[in-house]
């Protein structure tokens, strides 16, 4: 299996991977949104095995509350038929070892309230539950 970078190319593979897991995306919005992602350097990471098996989103976040960056994982998915092999503590070691790489010293998740069994996945991995998460949609005006 191979980790490696997120590519233009693979924009319809991850559009399917990011709709499996809850969010209707379409190749061209994938396409739309990788270049900022590559201009800042996070780009995503998927793992391959003549098809794309998975992906994770990952950001560096600077706060003044610490000494050091924080790294964020912000999603993981893994196709349904592969999990269970190995994938995402793949996907998750990668994205560690580029997060730890930029300096960061502890890397936190974000993972939905649904998703019990991810919950315990991550926990599996060392996660702890620390904190909850508030969001709130907003609209410049």
């Amino acid at each position: 299996m191979l980790s490696r970078e997120a590519r233009p190319d693979d924009a319809e593979a991850l559009a399917a991977l990011l709709t499996e897991l809850g969010y209707p995306t379409e190749g061209k919005d994938v396409t739309e949104r990788l270049p900022p992602m590559q201009a800042a350097g996070e780009v995503p990471l998927v793992a391959e095995e003549g098809e794309l098996l998975g992906c994770i989103g990952w950001h560096v976040m600077q706060v003044i509350h610490r000494p050091y960056p924080v790294g964020r994982i912000t999603m993981l998915i893994v196709a349904a038929e592969c999990r269970g092999r190995g994938v995402g503590r793949a996907l998750v070691e990668a994205a560690e070892a580029r997060l730890e790489q930029l300096g960061c010293l502890m890397v936190e998740v974000t993972s939905n309230v649904a998703l019990a069994d991810a919950h315990l996945f991550y926990q599996r991995l060392g996660y702890r539950h620390t904190s909850d998460r508030f969001a709130k949609e907003v609209r410049g005006g």
